[in-house]
C-alpha cells in the first residue's frame, strides 16, 4: 500500500520477506547506537544473524511483520519495520515491538507501521500486544501510553505493557497526523 509522512513525502508500507534481508541489515546499520541499543537491548552495529532470521520470518499467522519504503527511491533500506509475534495459531496475545530508522524519526512512520499492524493483527483474530520496553525509552512508553497501553510489570531495566488492540486502533483512527493514517484505515477496510 501507497501513503504519506507527514512531511508528504510518498512511503510503501508492505509486509516483510526473507528478500528484504540486506535492505534490513543497512537499515539496522543506519541507526544510532543509541536507536539500536533502545530496539535490541543490544548496541551493537548489527544484531546477531539469529535476531536478523527471526525478524524475516514472517509467515503472516504466527508472525506479522511489515515495512515502510521510500517509494522515490526503491533502493534505499528499510524506514521501519514492526511486526507481531505468537507462539500458536490460537493465541490471543503476540508479542509487538518497532524500530525507525533514526533518519526518519517524527515524521509518522511509527503511527503508520502500527496501525498497519494492528489492523493486520486484528484481522487475524489477535485481541492484544506485550511490548517489553526499557524503562530509560520514554518515547516507546509515552508511544505505547497513548495507544492506551497498561504497565503490567517490570524486569529489571525492562517494563512490560498490554496494549488491547480494539482500544489502540479506535485511538489512532481518531488521529490526523501524519495524514497518510486515513490511507491504512482505507486499505485495510477495503480488504474486509
Amino acid at each position: 500500500m501507497q501513503t504519506r509522512l507527514a512531511d508528504g513525502r510518498a512511503v510503501c508500507i508492505r509486509t516483510v520477506t526473507p528478500a528484504d534481508e540486506d535492505r534490513l541489515r543497512e537499515g539496522i546499520a543506519r541507526m544510532s547506537s543509541r536507536s539500536r541499543y533502545m530496539r535490541f537491548f543490544s548496541g551493537g552495529a548489527s544484531p546477531p544473524d539469529w535476531v536478523i532470521e527471526r525478524l524475516l520470518d514472517a509467515d503472516g499467522v504466527l508472525h506479522l511483520a511489515w515495512g515502510a519504503l521510500d517509494v522515490i527511491d526503491p533502493t534505499q533500506p528499510a524506514m521501519g519495520v514492526v511486526r507481531a509475534i505468537r507462539p500458536d495459531a490460537g493465541d490471543a496475545v503476540a508479542e509487538f515491538s518497532i524500530g525507525i530508522v533514526d533518519a526518519y524519526h517524527g515524521l509518522g512512520i511509527g503511527r503508520l507501521l502500527a496501525a498497519t499492524l494492528l489492523l493486520d493483527a486484528h484481522a487475524e483474530g489477535l485481541k492484544a500486544f506485550a511490548a517489553h520496553v526499557l524503562t530509560e525509552n520514554e518515547a516507546a512508553r509515552s508511544f505505547i501510553r497513548r495507544l492506551g497501553g497498561e504497565h503490567v510489570g517490570q524486569d529489571g531495566a525492562q517494563v512490560e505493557y498490554t496494549l488491547d488492540i480494539a482500544l489502540a486502533l479506535e485511538r489512532l483512527a481518531g488521529e490526523t497526523d501524519p495524514p497518510g493514517l486515513a490511507d491504512v484505515f482505507a486499505y485495510f477496510d477495503g480488504r474486509s
